[in-house]
């Protein structure tokens, strides 16, 4: 895994947001809520388990994994998912599956940025995060 991705992150951009939430099925008060929210995240490593922690006055989530093995997870948003991550090429790939329908939530490294792209049925959002 990157040690880039390590550390901790403050959100400075994101677009697409309402509508990749809408699109994954987030109600009207939670996505405006949500949309006005500035998380943290910290991504952390022990052995094989990373961690990624988000922080806002929204919500605060927190997951722990092994690449390529299924976890359940219950999001910002209360779904109850099944996810997977797995690191190809510098990028930490996020497979959330629920209720016959997935998402996919893309981490990579750019410049010293981290940008995040959430796609769903081909809505897509980016936030960006720069080192806190």
């Amino acid at each position: 895994m990157c040690d880039a991705f390590l550390g901790t992150w403050k959100l400075v951009s994101s677009e697409n947001f309402d509508d990749y939430m809408k699109e994954v099925g987030v109600g009207f008060a939670t996505r405006k809520v949500a949309g006005m929210a500035k998380p943290n995240m910290s991504i952390a490593v022990s052995g094989d388990v990373m961690t990624i922690k988000s922080e806002s006055t929204f919500k605060n989530t927190e997951i722990s994994f092994k690449l390529g093995q299924e976890f359940d997870e219950v999001t910002a948003d209360d779904r109850k998912v099944k996810s997977t991550m797995t690191s190809h090429g510098g990028v930490l790939m996020q497979v959330q599956a629920w209720d016959g329908k997935s998402t996919t939530i893309k981490r990579k490294h750019v410049d010293n940025d981290l940008v995040v792209e959430c796609t769903m049925k081909g809505i897509t959002s980016t936030r960006v995060y720069e080192r806190a």
